[in-house]
């Protein structure tokens, strides 16, 4: 398989696994969807790492498949292409990229679907589709503005460049730098904190956030209330408000 899912106390880690470059071809695409809806459902996976191996994370698209196809082809490629993706985006679950070495194009969109981005500081990302005559287009016009800004996901775009660890950091692309070889137990010391958390809180959070973004404020502050007042039905809420009470703050223990 070109991507897996391996779970572990709670945290499921979705792999890239197609050497050398973990090119994101049509049959990577629809797996990468197939683990994502299936980490959605299991009341094992409580967050997800998304990781490429030691040495990158993932090149891009498979170009060679790409250049056979015409725009016929791509008008229906495009939407399950971009599902793909949203898949990843929409777990309800906290979702952390462990970014080594390269991610590019649909590396790069891939990262952009994780709530928090680690990367090694060998990383490089960037969205080099402008230098084969195309845009992103699965999602990377959409995420990367919204998270780094519109003037800086112009710059990449239009560009093609690539940045580095440490101007990733600075822009907002990535939420830390660490040395390589730790990337991945910094990322899965991150998901394994969270899967102990509450977790229809943690989806409710993830949710408010999400949702929120794309509307006006009265709009995302009706969501925030009706999730918070929802979570006042919950066994978590009593627990953690009952050992709040009981011993002090952030020692509660949750299902």
């Amino acid at each position: 398989m070109t991507v897996n899912l391996e779970v572990s106390e709670g945290v499921g880690t979705i792999r890239l696994d197609r050497p050398p470059m973990n090119a994101l071809d049509v049959a990577t695409q629809d797996r990468l969807r197939e683990l994502a809806e299936e980490a959605a459902r299991r009341e094992d996976v409580r967050a997800v790492v998304l990781y490429g191996g030691e040495k990158l994370f993932a090149a891009g698209a498979d170009i060679k498949e790409m250049q056979a196809m015409d725009h016929a082809a791509m008008v229906v490629r495009g939407r399950a292409l971009q599902d793909s993706f949203t898949a990843v985006a929409k777990i309800p679950k906290p979702v952390v990229a462990a970014v080594t070495g390269y991610a590019l194009g649909g590396g790069c969109e891939l990262a952009l679907c994780a709530d928090v981005r680690i990367a090694g500081d060998n990383a490089k990302l960037g969205q080099p589709e402008i230098l084969l005559g195309l845009i992103p287009g699965a999602g990377g016009t959409q995420r990367l503005a919204r998270l780094v800004g519109p003037s800086k996901a112009k710059d990449l775009i239009f560009t093609g460049r690539q940045v580095k660890a440490d101007e990733a950091l600075a822009i907002g692309l990535v939420d830390q730098v660490v040395p390589a070889a730790e990337v991945y137990e910094r990322a899965l010391a991150w998901a394994a904190r969270l899967a102990k958390g509450p977790a229809i809180a943690l989806r409710a959070a993830k949710e408010s956030i999400d949702a929120g973004l794309e509307t006006d404020l009265d709009t995302g502050l009706a969501i925030e209330r009706n999730w918070f007042a929802g979570l006042f039905a919950t066994e978590d809420r009593e627990r953690g408000m009952r050992s709040f009470v009981e011993d002090g703050p952030g020692k509660a223990k949750f299902l």
